[in-house]
C-alpha cells in the first residue's frame, strides 16, 4: 500500500489530529476551568480545520474507494461551520454542575461522529461509505445519551441506537443484493453495469429501495421518522441541534452523490419513491408540528418537514443546480435551526424546561433574545427578506429542473411544498405569539446571556441576515457544486 496517498485525504487527517489533540488535552488538564479551557481548545481548533477543507483539492485515494469533489469539500467546509457553533452554543450547558466533568468526552464523541460524516460523503465505495455512516452514527447514540441520570435521556439513547442498528441492517441488507446483483461495490462500476442494462433485476429493485429505507431513517424522513420526536425531547439540547443540522447536511449530500454516481440509470423508478417521501414527510411532519407543546418535539417536526424540502434538490435532474441548492439549503438551514436550539438551550439552563408555554411573555423580560429567536424562527418558514426565502426559492427551482419530458409530477411535488410552506408559517409563528403576545402571571425572569450564547446567537444571526443578500456566497457554491 502506497502509505503516501493518506495525504489526498488532508481534511480527514486533520480531523484525526484534532480528535488526537483532544484526548490527550483531556487527559491532562485539571482544575475547575477544564470545561471552559477545552471548549475553547475545540473550537479554536475545528477554526483551524476549516482552512484544510478550503484548501482541498478534488482526489482520489485507494483504488477510488476514496473520492472527494469541490461540492463535497464545500459541505465539509460548512458542516464543520456548523460544528464549531455547537460546541460554542454548548458551553453553558458544560459549565453546569452535573456534566463538566464529561466535557472532554462531548468534544471526542463530535469530533469522531464528524470524522465519520467526512468519509461518509468522500467514499466511492459502499463498504468504506458504511464505515463512515457507523463512525457517525455509534458516538450520536452516545451523545443522546450524555445527560444519563435523566430518564428520557436514556430512553432517547435508547431509541436512537436501536433505530439506528435496525436502519443499518436494513441498507447492509440492500448493498449486499446490489453486489449480487451487480458484482461490485465502487460506486461507478456499478454505474457501468446498470447503464449496460436494457431491464433491471428484481435483486438490484431491493436493493435500491432496501439502501433508500435505510438512510431514509438517518434522514428522518416519513414514514422512518418515528425514533425523531422522542429522541430530539430527550438529548441534551446541543445534541439535539447538532442531530437536526450536521447530521442531516451530511447524509442528505451523500444521498444524492450516491443517486447521481450509482443509480442514475434507475432515475424512473427512484423518483416516484422520491415524490411520494417528499410529500408525506412535509405535508405530515406540519401537522404534527401544530399540535406539539413541548418545542424540542416541535422542533423535531419541523426538522423532518425541512428535511422533505432538501429532498426538493435531489429529484432534480440538472446535477449542478440541485447539488447547489441542496448545499446552500444546508447552511442557511446550519444558521437559523442553531439560533432556535441556542435560545432554547440558554432558556432551558435558566428556566429549567423547554415547554412552549415557558416563553409566554419572553419579549417583555428578555427582548433581545425574542427578537433573535423571531428572526430564526422567520428565516425557517422562509418569509423575505432572510436567507429562509432563498433557500427554499433555490431548492422549488432546483426541484423542477431537468424535467421537460414529463414536468407534471415534479411541478406538483413542488406545488404542495409550496402550500405547505403556508402552514409552516402558522405554526412558526405559534411560538412567535408565546413571545409577544400571550401574558402570564409568571414569565421567566430577565437573565444575562453568558459570552459563549452571545458568540453563537451572533454568528447565526449574520448567516440569518447575510446569506441571504451576499448573492456571491451561492455564486460560489455554485460554481464548486461539481460531484
Amino acid at each position: 500500500m502506497n502509505y503516501s496517498q493518506f495525504l489526498l485525504m488532508m481534511p480527514e487527517a486533520a480531523l484525526v489530529a484534532i480528535l488526537i489533540i483532544v484526548f490527550f488535552a483531556d487527559l491532562l488538564m485539571k482544575g475547575e476551568q477544564k470545561a471552559k479551557s477545552l471548549g475553547l481548545l475545540t473550537a479554536l481548533l475545528l477554526c483551524g480545520q476549516l482552512v484544510p477543507c478550503f484548501l482541498a483539492a478534488p482526489a482520489e485515494a485507494f483504488g477510488g474507494m476514496y473520492e472527494t469533489t469541490e461540492a463535497v469539500n464545500v459541505m465539509k467546509l460548512i458542516l464543520t461551520a456548523g460544528t464549531v457553533i455547537v460546541v460554542v452554543m454548548a458551553q453553558t450547558w458544560l459549565e453546569s454542575e452535573n456534566v463538566k466533568r464529561y466535557a472532554g468526552e462531548f468534544y471526542v464523541l463530535i469530533v469522531s461522529t464528524l470524522l465519520g460524516m467526512y468519509v461518509m460523503m468522500s467514499s466511492g465505495h459502499f463498504l468504506l461509505f458504511f464505515l463512515g455512516l457507523e463512525t457517525a452514527s455509534v458516538p450520536m447514540a452516545c451523545l443522546a445519551a450524555f445527560d444519563k441520570w435523566k430518564k428520557k435521556s436514556a430512553e432517547a439513547a435508547a431509541k436512537y441506537i436501536l433505530v439506528a442498528t435496525f436502519s443499518s441492517g436494513v441498507m447492509l441488507f440492500g448493498i449486499s443484493f446490489i453486489y449480487a446483483a451487480t458484482g461490485t461495490l465502487y460506486y461507478n462500476d456499478i454505474c457501468g453495469v446498470l447503464g449496460d442494462s436494457y431491464s433491471f433485476s428484481p435483486l438490484i429493485l431491493m436493493g435500491l429501495a432496501f439502501f433508500f429505507s435505510g438512510l431514509g431513517f438517518k434522514l428522518s424522513l416519513v414514514p422512518f421518522h418515528f425514533w425523531t420526536a422522542d429522541t430530539y425531547e430527550g438529548a441534551p439540547t446541543p445534541v439535539t441541534g447538532y442531530l437536526s443540522v450536521i447530521s442531516k447536511g451530511a447524509a442528505a449530500l451523500t444521498l444524492l452523490i450516491i443517486l447521481i454516481k450509482v443509480f442514475s440509470p434507475m432515475a424512473e423508478y427512484y423518483q416516484p419513491m422520491l415524490w411520494g417521501v417528499i410529500i408525506l414527510s412535509i405535508t405530515i411532519a406540519n401537522l404534527f408540528a401544530i399540535r406539539q407543546t413541548e418545542l424540542k418535539r416541535f422542533m423535531a417536526f419541523s426538522s423532518i418537514s425541512q428535511a422533505g424540502y432538501i429532498m426538493l434538490a435531489v429529484i432534480g435532474n440538472s446535477t449542478q443546480l440541485s447539488t447547489a441548492a441542496l448545499i446552500y439549503y444546508v447552511l442557511v438551514y446550519i444558521v437559523a435551526n442553531m439560533a432556535v436550539f441556542t435560545v432554547i438551550n440558554i432558556v432551558e439552563h435558566r428556566g429549567g424546561n423547554t415547554k412552549m408555554s415557558t416563553y409566554d411573555g419572553f419579549y417583555q423580560t428578555n427582548p433581545k433574545l425574542a427578537f433573535l429567536m423571531t428572526l430564526a424562527l422567520f428565516s425557517l418558514a422562509g418569509i423575505p427578506p432572510f436567507a429562509g426565502m432563498f433557500s427554499k426559492f433555490f431548492v422549488f427551482m432546483a426541484g423542477v429542473s431537468g424535467h421537460e419530458h414529463a414536468p407534471f409530477w415534479s411541478y406538483f411535488v413542488v406545488f404542495i411544498a409550496l402550500i405547505n410552506t403556508v402552514v409552516s408559517l402558522y405554526y412558526y409563528l405559534l411560538i412567535v405569539k408565546c413571545m409577544y403576545i400571550k401574558k402570564t402571571d409568571t414569565p421567566l425572569p430577565t437573565f444575562q446571556s453568558d459570552n459563549s450564547t452571545k458568540i453563537a446567537l451572533a454568528l447565526c444571526t449574520a448567516g440569518i441576515v447575510l446569506f441571504g443578500v451576499a448573492a456571491c456566497i451561492y455564486d460560489w457554491i455554485y460554481a464548486s457544486a461539481i460531484l
